[in-house]
């Protein structure tokens, strides 16, 4: 995480933008406090293959038929 003051900031935006853009935090705060961060709006989010590995349960009759159903199923 890089965090500079807004009158830092004012004389290096294109540096800062730069390192948003390769993945760096960047924080800006004024005076007062109130902080900002710098993020790229391009970046497409794609899911990382295996990231809901654990959080999808099943049950052990998932694939079973249904009762409500049997009429149909003949």
């Amino acid at each position: 995480m890089h965090q500079v003051n807004l009158k830092e900031a004012e004389t290096r935006l294109a540096e800062l933008i730069e390192e948003a853009a390769g993945g760096e935090e960047v924080i800006i705060t004024r005076n007062d406090g109130t902080s900002f961060k710098i993020v790229p709006l391009n970046v497409e989010l794609r899911p990382k293959f295996g990231s809901a590995r654990g959080l999808v349960k099943m049950s052990d009759d998932f694939d079973e038929p249904l009762a409500d159903f049997e009429e149909y199923a003949q």
